[in-house]
């Protein structure tokens, strides 16, 4: 059964649960739909009707050691799609958020990460934030999940519900080591920064 959380809450993963191992982490968003007015102009370009706005959001992982990252290779998103010895792979980029479901996933095998690895920060920004002139008020039904792959049931669930306006990055939420056993947390933590290199230098030591 589902365990929809709440910002901030925690829960167990593989406490009272040890078969646990490979999981797949799904993250998924859309773009509001922005109305156009018919008339004129409206008539001129496409008429009446709504279109989306073509944000680009791109989820990556932020792995640490000792809660500091260490090395760029243990960032993992469209440009390095693996890393902790292969333990966590990524599904590559998508453009535009289109559709149901999930717009990217990584998939993590719990045993198999290296003992040295204690925080997997699960990280969506806004590729071009500045450029763009683009923030999250411009996306909606921004979730992450968590499915065990062995059973395809879905784990648990935390749907972003706050308003990110002028926030062009979210932290999610992480996976952490708590003793000899796993534990996500669902953080949804929206800032300024413009990109992934950004945010990364806030988990360097």
């Amino acid at each position: 059964m589902t365990v929809n959380l709440q910002k901030g809450q925690r829960v167990d993963l593989t406490k009272g649960n040890t078969g646990l191992n490979k999981i797949r982490v799904g993250l998924g968003w859309d773009p509001v739909q922005q109305k156009s007015s018919g008339g004129l102009f409206g008539g001129l370009f496409g008429g009446g009707g709504s279109k989306g706005a073509n944000v680009d959001c791109d989820a990556s992982v932020i792995l640490l050691k000792g809660d500091h990252l260490s090395s760029k290779q243990d960032v993992i998103y469209f440009g390095n799609l693996s890393g902790a010895n292969g333990a966590v792979t990524h599904s590559g980029d998508n453009l535009t958020g289109a559709g149901e479901g999930d717009d990217e996933q990584v998939v993590i095998e719990l045993k198999s990460i290296p003992a040295e690895y204690n925080r997997l920060i699960f990280v969506v920004n806004i590729y071009q934030a500045a450029q763009r002139q683009q923030h999250f008020g411009m996306i909606h039904n921004a979730f992450i999940r968590l499915v065990d792959v062995s059973t395809n049931e879905q784990l648990l669930k935390y749907n972003l519900t706050e308003n990110y306006s002028d926030q062009t990055t979210l932290i999610t939420g992480e996976i952490y080591r708590h003793e000899n056993d796993w534990k996500f947390a669902a953080i949804g933590t929206g800032t300024k920064d413009n990109s992934l290199g950004e945010v990364i230098q806030k988990y360097q030591a």
